[in-house]
């Protein structure tokens, strides 16, 4: 796809905006489209539908897509916070200060910093976006007529349900239902106040459900497209957060017993194996990301360029992200993805695990490495979590086995460090093998938040070094931000 016509694509895209005032009052702003115009244009080129939908997924890699901020890059910049917060990746090395809010864990106690209207304003564009499909299809309650009609409402709802279920991870200290966190658009009702947990965890929850079964058949043509199997994850993901885990682990199951993602090899895990490197969209065990093409001209303000060595970056400048010691001291030595982290130039950073491809520092500057949302390694995990907390701890073990003898080495070398695990040293292993594979994928947090865990830094953070933080910490999550409490009279304060 060219630039250009990317770029169209958002642009026609983003004609609605995230929330407050803004939201409620589209016609204050002549040059953005009312719902009213939409309709409209619509009716004339249904195709208009049809880029809104594909600006979503665009919308979710835009740089500087809210601010002008070099953080600031949809969903894999929050990746990049959420792995910080869970202090797993540690800002070894701070030049730029570009991560010293969050890694200082300043920004989550401070409802001005540029950090909270990031995430909150990337949510909610993407709420918007997806209430302007779902009404311009028929509504919450349509049954489309045709099997293009149900692709596109389904892939609508799937993705205003992943949005306000990282909204309610990022700014929910803990699970609880009867709590008003956020505020509720479903593009028929709009509560501007914040309404319980239960009320947005029912819209996630229904949203899913039907896309579901809307996409029933439905073969997608590129991985940043939502199928069902995105779907069972974000399912997956959703109960788990609430405690359900008998549910979680069916929608987990789904995913792995589909055949459809093979498990990533020995070779693919870690330089210098054959196809090796978390770098390209056709890797067979990536589900959901971005094929990133130099057209798109995606350069220094990408995750790329804020993690990798390789890239231009921010990384190798000055401002390093590394594994944490302490978790890196966790992996056994036989273990391939303790390679997947440097030494001597690059210490403990992921030169193995993410890198471009030509291996030259500072090399890459148009970015065409691809990025990764979603894999079936995390699954396996979400498995074994799920039936080892319902008591089915040989389902767990051998899910673990199979995900580990490929990391280990084999299955004797797997079996002995699990076979002896049980009841609560499980769970925590199965927790620990969650932050070691999902090492920069953003994945770790939400362990964290579900296994209620304390988060304890190692020796190599720029700040609070040593430090721990349990996971209902005001630290540990965002605050609904300042422009939003100023702009929005239903909502006068974080309580």
């Amino acid at each position: 796809m060219k630039k250009s016509i990317f770029y169209s694509i958002i642009f026609a895209s983003l004609f609605l905006v995230g929330c407050s005032e803004d939201f409620l009052d589209p016609e204050r702003n002549t040059n953005v489209l009312t719902d009213a115009d939409f309709n409209e244009y619509s009716e004339i080129n249904p195709d208009l539908i049809v880029g809104t939908l594909d600006g979503i997924a665009s919308f979710m890699i835009q740089p500087q897509g809210i601010t002008t901020q070099h953080y600031d890059f949809g969903q894999k910049g929050v990746d990049i916070w959420l792995d910080i917060l869970v202090g797993d990746m540690a800002l070894a090395t701070s030049g730029y200060g570009w991560y010293n809010g969050v890694a200082n864990l300043v920004s989550t106690v401070d409802e001005t910093q540029d950090e909270n209207k990031i995430i909150w304003n990337y949510y909610y564009k993407i709420i918007s976006l997806s209430n302007s499909v779902i009404m311009n299809s028929g509504g919450n309650d349509a049954e489309p007529e045709t099997p293009e009609l149900g692709r596109i409402l389904a892939q609508a709802k799937a993705s205003r349900a992943y949005a306000y279920f990282y909204l309610t991870q990022t700014y929910q200290r803990e699970f609880d239902l009867t709590q008003e966190i956020l505020p509720y658009y479903d593009g028929e009702t709009t509560e501007t106040a914040k309404v319980p947990a239960s009320q947005i965890y029912d819209l996630i929850l229904r949203d899913l459900t039907h896309s579901l079964e809307l996409l029933d058949g439905y073969t997608r043509s590129q991985k940043n497209q939502i199928d069902q199997s995105i779907v069972h994850g974000l399912l997956a993901y959703t109960y788990a957060a609430m405690g359900n885990y008998p549910d979680a682990k069916l929608h987990a199951d789904a995913i792995i017993d589909s055949g459809k993602f093979p498990l990533t090899t020995t070779g693919q895990l870690a330089y210098p194996g054959v196809g090796s490197g978390f770098n390209n969209i056709n890797t067979p065990s990536w589900m959901w990301g971005f094929d990133l093409t130099e057209d798109l001209g995606h350069q220094l303000v990408d995750w790329w360029g804020q993690i990798d060595y390789f890239t231009y970056s921010y990384a190798a400048a000055g401002d390093s992200k590394a594994i944490d010691d302490g978790l890196f001291a966790q992996i056994p030595a036989n273990d391939i993805r303790k390679t997947q982290f440097g030494t001597g130039n690059a210490p403990l950073m992921p030169i193995n695990k993410f890198f471009d491809p030509a291996r030259t520092e500072m090399e890459q500057y148009i970015i065409t490495t691809d990025l990764i949302f979603m894999r079936v390694e995390e699954f396996y995990l979400l498995s074994a979590e799920a039936a080892a907390k319902t008591g089915n701890e040989g389902d767990a073990k051998a899910t673990l086995i199979e995900l580990l003898t490929i990391r280990m080495g084999g299955v004797a070398e797997a079996e002995a460090y699990v076979n002896p695990l049980s009841g609560a040293s499980l769970i925590d292993a199965i927790y620990l093998q969650t932050r070691i594979e999902m090492w920069g994928e953003g994945k770790a947090y939400l362990a964290m938040k579900r296994n209620k865990k304390t988060a304890t830094r190692g020796t190599n953070h720029v700040f609070r070094a040593g430090s721990s933080f349990p996971y209902n910490a005001n630290e540990m999550s965002f605050l609904i931000p300042r422009s939003e409490i100023d702009n929005n009279p239903s909502i006068d304060s974080q309580n």
